[in-house]
């Protein structure tokens, strides 16, 4: 192994290593959220509401609920880590690694991949026993699923750099993830909505993100999976380049 790849499989290792050690926070906490999530909604709405013809309410929440679950734990493995690396001081021992930033790129958002795989498998072997889910396009469910786990990987990367302390972190995470994660349709077909939110919703990344998964499951989504295809990998892309430049330049990581 040369020295250059060794530098990137150890810092892979380390963030996933971080992660892995409180496993009862990282994943076991975020997975029984969003079975909460899943039990509630379907004993409120289940049979009085339905989005696809022969799928219950419930069927069409839980992959939602997995993507929701994605997307948020995506960008807290990247911004977490990269915001504690600044708070704490050690962030000059990477900045003395002979790694690239394509390598620190790679790294950070493989090992938040990682974890969104483990969350992932965990909450659908709690739940496809009692909610049993067809696979139509398992193609496009692993595209939509690597494409929202590296997007938010990447913008939490962005995040963590950019901040100075965890409240600007917590910030980006109150008014911007969570926000838009809830109002991609998780809990609804944006076909329920008036008008003007429907248009709305049409802006919003996650939308894509969520609704290109449903697809993978069901062969049915609410726009045509090539278009979520292209939102979110436009997405990746767009932001993957701005974290590229921002390592490039060393903002708000070299003294």
């Amino acid at each position: 192994m040369s020295p250059d790849t060794r530098g990137f499989v150890t810092l892979l290792k380390k963030e996933v290593m971080r992660f892995t050690s409180v496993l009862a926070q990282t994943v076991t906490a975020p997975v029984i959220t969003a079975v909460l999530y899943l039990l509630v909604f379907a004993q409120a709405l289940q049979g009085r509401t339905s989005a696809y013809e022969g799928i219950s309410y419930t069927q069409f929440l839980l992959p939602g609920l997995v993507m929701m679950t994605v997307i948020q734990n995506a960008f807290a493995n990247t911004s977490s880590s990269m915001i504690q690396s600044k708070v704490m001081g050690n962030l000059v021992f990477l900045l003395m690694a002979p790694l690239s930033p394509l390598q620190w790129f790679g790294a950070y958002v493989l090992a938040a991949l990682v974890r969104t795989v483990l969350v992932a498998v965990t909450m659908l072997a709690v739940t496809l026993p009692f909610v049993p889910l067809p696979i139509e396009a398992p193609l496009v469910l692993i595209a939509h699923f690597l494409l929202a786990g590296g997007s938010l990987a990447v913008l939490g990367l962005i995040a963590g750099i950019v901040a100075l302390k965890f409240d600007q972190v917590a910030t980006f995470t109150n008014f911007f993830i969570t926000p838009a994660s809830f109002l991609s349709g998780v809990f609804y077909s944006v076909h329920a909505l008036p008008p003007f939110w429907y248009q709305v919703s049409h802006w919003n990344p996650f939308f894509y993100m969520i609704d290109g998964f449903r697809y993978g499951f069901f062969g049915h989504a609410d726009v045509s999976p090539a278009v979520s295809l292209g939102w979110s990998g436009c997405f990746f892309l767009i932001a993957s380049a701005t974290c590229l430049f921002i390592l490039q330049r060393g903002y708000r990581l070299r003294p």
